[in-house]
């Protein structure tokens, strides 16, 4: 073990000391590879924004507006695999490639969607994008875990995956800004603006160098091309009860998180508490906390283990969504609409390390079988459908409250995954 890192039995996992986040020839690299989480960060927060938009310009229930959101994360569900198996074979950098442009083409597909007026026509323009992100999320997040020390993982996810964050905080301010303006506004114009600087970026990764990255041990992981089976990896995974329960986490993760950031507007509109501009200004602070809960989780945990941070803040979560649902239910006072709300948006901070740290605990120790597994963790976004449950719950029980019980359930099946990665970490050097 590196003599740089400090192993606390305690905390049932590594505890990083003095090993870096990442090295110098990783650098660019690195920088490179969080770029695409912000381009798909800006991409999926669109989604709560033209939910509220297209029931209010295409006439629409808040149940229709949801397949906004089934369609997208349906394509996640879909294409993952499919995008494991072929960055398996061409690697990382032609994965990329290959993301960015279906992502450009999805977005100018709104053009013509525009022009037509369609629903239909705007979902299959977002299934193309979610082709594209599929692709994006399977490379990068497994290859920002690789781009520096094993003990400092979970931080580097974390990291980049605050800039995720950002593109997730700036698009419900920007877009919500212009469609919530009264003007008019185009619905096309920030994804033709969005096509453009995807094909640049698609462009700059063609003409750039994912290197190869060389392990202790004679364990090798290619940037341009491991040769393993495909099939055979995911046959071997799905046999590892350790990996399904990350699986499972995160797939509850992202139907708590995908619903409640769907249901936002609808929610604290439909309470009366904001109007759809004012909502979707709060939604972007709220998404700027979640960035900021990002950073501070990567700075956290290069001295806590990962698995103990994971477990506080599955608790904070747990509390948030339980008061929320006891005292949004009796919306009869001035301060019971500020502290719903103020539970609302601290449920943010608390959130923002899950995704990248339930990623990089279930990938850990897979070795050739990352790039498959990384294929598999790639399709929990279906959980997003999961806003389709809230929006049948909420129509159904004449009650906005109610359906935070589903996010409710998820997060405690996050502090379950936390609570056996401590117990199961401490047998772990």
């Amino acid at each position: 073990m590196d003599s740089n890192v400090k192993t606390s039995r305690s905390e049932g996992a590594v505890v990083k000391g003095s090993a870096p986040l990442t090295e110098r020839r990783y650098a660019v690299p690195f920088v490179l590879i969080t770029s695409l989480f912000f381009l798909w960060g800006f991409a999926r927060a669109i989604l709560d924004v033209l939910n509220k938009h297209f029931q209010t310009s295409l006439h629409i229930s808040i149940t229709q507006s949801s397949l906004v959101q089934v369609t997208t994360y349906l394509g996640y569900f879909l294409m993952a695999i499919p995008a494991g198996l072929l960055i398996n074979r061409v690697g990382y950098k032609r994965g990329v490639i290959t993301g960015l442009l279906l992502y450009a083409v999805g977005a100018f597909l709104f053009v013509p969607a525009a022009w037509d007026g369609s629903f239909g026509g705007y979902l299959a323009a977002l299934f193309v994008i979610a082709c594209g992100l599929v692709f994006l999320e399977t490379a990068a997040n497994p290859y920002a875990t690789e781009l520096g020390p094993r003990q400092t993982a979970s931080s580097r996810l974390n990291l980049a995956q605050s800039f995720n964050g950002m593109g997730s905080a700036l698009a419900p301010i920007v877009v919500g800004g212009l469609l919530f303006s009264g003007s008019g506004a185009d619905v096309s114009v920030p994804y033709v603006v969005m096509g453009v600087v995807v094909l640049a970026a698609a462009l700059i990764f063609s003409r750039s160098q994912l290197p190869e990255i060389q392990r202790e041990g004679g364990e090798e992981i290619e940037a341009e091309g491991v040769r393993h089976s495909g099939w055979a990896n995911i046959r071997q995974l799905l046999g590892n009860r350790t990996f399904l329960f990350g699986l499972l986490a995160l797939l509850a993760y992202e139907v708590s998180e995908i619903s409640i950031n769907s249901y936002f507007i609808n929610f604290t509109t439909g309470m009366g508490w904001l109007t759809a501009a004012n909502a979707s200004y709060i939604l972007g602070l709220s998404l700027f906390i979640f960035m900021g809960g990002r950073f501070v989780g990567s700075w956290v945990m290069r001295r806590v283990a990962a698995c103990r941070v994971l477990l506080w803040c599955a608790c904070g979560s747990v509390l948030c969504i339980g008061l929320l649902l006891l005292t949004a239910h009796y919306n009869f006072s001035f301060f019971t609409f500020h502290f719903s709300l103020f539970l609302l948006v601290a449920n943010y901070f608390f959130e923002a390390i899950m995704f990248p740290t339930i990623f990089s605990l279930a990938l850990r120790g897979l070795g050739p079988l990352t790039k498959s597994a990384s294929s598999l963790l790639m399709m929990t976004p279906v959980g997003g459908c999961g806003f389709l449950l809230m929006a049948l719950m909420a129509d159904a029980s004449g009650s906005l409250v109610l359906p935070f019980l589903i996010p409710f359930v998820g997060y405690i099946v996050v502090l379950a995954y936390a609570t056996f990665g401590l117990g199961r970490g401490a047998n772990r050097d």
